[in-house]
C-alpha cells in the first residue's frame, strides 16, 4: 500500500467536482447539461487514480551489495504538493460563485477555474507521485524509486558522481522543502533529481562527504 492515505485524500478532493457536475447535469440551472459532464469526468479520475495508486505498494528497500549500507533514506514531503492544492481551491470556489450566484460575464469564472484547476492539478498529481518514491543514499551509490505500474529504478554510483546542485522553487522555498540534482560527467542518462525533501541541504551534506 502506498505510503499516506492517496485514496482517502483524493475521495475528498473529488466531492466538489461531482457536486458541482451533477448539480449542472441533473439539476434546474440556466446551463446547458453537458457542461456538467467534465467536472462528473474529472471527479471520477481523481477518485478512481487516487485509489488506484492507495493501493499499489510503495518501492521495497533497494537490495544491497556486499559491504552496502544504506546512510540515509527520504521520501518526498506532500507540503509543496498539499499548497498547491490549496492554492487551487479559492480559484474554484470563486470561479463557482461567479458562475452561479452572479451574472458577470463567463469570461471571469472561466478564468477563475483555470487558474484554480491548473494548481489543483499540479498539486495532486505532486500528491501522488510523492506517495510512490523513495531515495536512498547508500555508501556505493544514489538511487531513486518510482513506482507506479511497475518499480522505475535509476542509480548514480558514488564514484562517478560530479556535481550535487541544490534548488527551490518559490512555492518550496515558503514551505521549507527542497530538491538536489545528482549528476555525472558522463551524460544525462546518470542523473537523478531529488524531489520535495525536507531539509535539503543536510541531505545534500550526507551525499557529499562520500564523493
Amino acid at each position: 500500500m502506498a505510503r499516506g492515505l492517496p485514496g482517502v485524500w483524493s475521495t475528498l478532493l473529488s466531492v466538489p467536482f461531482f457536486g458541482s457536475g451533477a448539480y449542472v447535469y441533473f439539476g434546474e440551472t440556466p446551463f446547458p447539461e453537458v457542461l456538467g459532464v467534465p467536472l462528473l469526468v474529472f471527479g471520477g479520475f481523481v477518485l478512481l487514480v487516487g485509489w488506484y495508486i492507495h493501493l499499489i505498494a510503495a518501492p521495497p528497500a533497494p537490495t544491497l551489495r556486499e559491504g552496502e549500507e544504506i546512510i540515509a533514506s527520504r521520501h518526498p514531503t506532500q507540503k509543496a504538493a498539499v499548497t498547491k492544492i490549496l492554492l487551487g481551491l479559492p480559484f474554484l470556489l470563486l470561479a463557482g460563485y461567479l458562475l452561479f450566484l452572479t451574472s458577470v460575464p463567463y469570461v471571469y469564472p472561466t478564468a477563475g477555474f483555470a487558474v484554480g484547476l491548473y494548481f489543483f492539478s499540479t498539486g495532486i498529481l505532486t500528491y501522488w507521485t510523492n506517495s510512490l518514491t523513495t531515495y536512498s543514499i547508500t555508501n556505493q551509490r544514489v538511487i531513486s524509486e518510482f513506482r507506479l505500474l511497475s518499480l522505475v529504478r535509476k542509480e548514480v554510483p558514488m564514484d562517478k558522481i560530479r556535481a550535487v546542485r541544490e534548488s527551490k522553487s518559490p512555492i518550496e522555498a515558503i514551505v521549507g522543502v527542497g530538491n538536489i540534482r545528482v549528476s555525472s560527467g558522463t551524460g544525462a542518462g546518470l542523473e537523478i533529481l531529488i524531489r520535495n525533501v525536507d531539509a535539503a541541504t543536510d541531505f545534500a551534506e550526507k551525499l557529499r562527504q562520500y564523493t
